[in-house]
């Protein structure tokens, strides 16, 4: 209830509902939950999307083609280098979320993806000194409160799941008779 108040509080400060960032949210989450439920190794769920999404590049790539954009051939070996090279930036940390997601679960999954807004949010004010006004300090207080409300539930509810230990479930451990 607290985000959505938050969510509503920056709508209110922004003037119009904030589209980008909740789609970026949405798609987020959807890709995490995926993660998540996808019984595959990270290695093969990341050939997986990349096949899906292949048709899409394809047609991004023959636009580019068509508007004379690809710059790939001539700008020197230095840049081809450095477009192959962006290839393993984005798939490293693509496949290491992979592995990730399917260890944690989903709510501290979700709490981690907050780590980024975060960063760049810190990047803006305290490297670009850019002003952030009252309003969505109030909102980004608000959100941070409901999400140290979920980690406490977290965090709570694995304790007590972790203070039963399954031994004690199955009854009076067997009693061993030396011969």
């Amino acid at each position: 209830m607290l985000g959505a108040v938050a969510v509503v509080v920056l709508i209110v400060g922004y003037g119009r509902p904030p589209w980008i960032a909740l789609a970026l949210a949405g798609s987020f989450t959807t890709y995490g939950f995926m993660k998540k439920t996808v019984n595959l190794p990270a290695v093969q769920s990341l050939c997986l999307e990349t096949i899906v999404m292949l048709p899409v590049a394809a047609v991004g790539f023959v636009v580019l083609l068509a508007q004379d954009s690809i710059t790939i051939g001539r700008e020197g070996p230095g840049h081809a280098a450095l477009l192959a090279m962006s290839g393993v930036v984005t798939a490293v940390p693509l496949v290491l979320f992979g592995v990730a997601a399917r260890r944690i679960p989903l709510t501290m999954l979700g709490l981690l993806q907050y780590l980024t807004p975060v960063l760049q949010l810190l990047c803006g004010v305290l490297i670009f000194n850019e002003s952030v006004p009252l309003v969505r300090w109030i909102g980004f207080g608000l959100v941070w409160a409901a999400l140290g409300m979920l980690l406490v539930d977290v965090l709570r509810s694995q304790s007590e799941t972790q203070a039963v230990p399954p031994a004690a479930s199955l009854g009076p451990a067997p009693v061993r008779v030396n011969d």
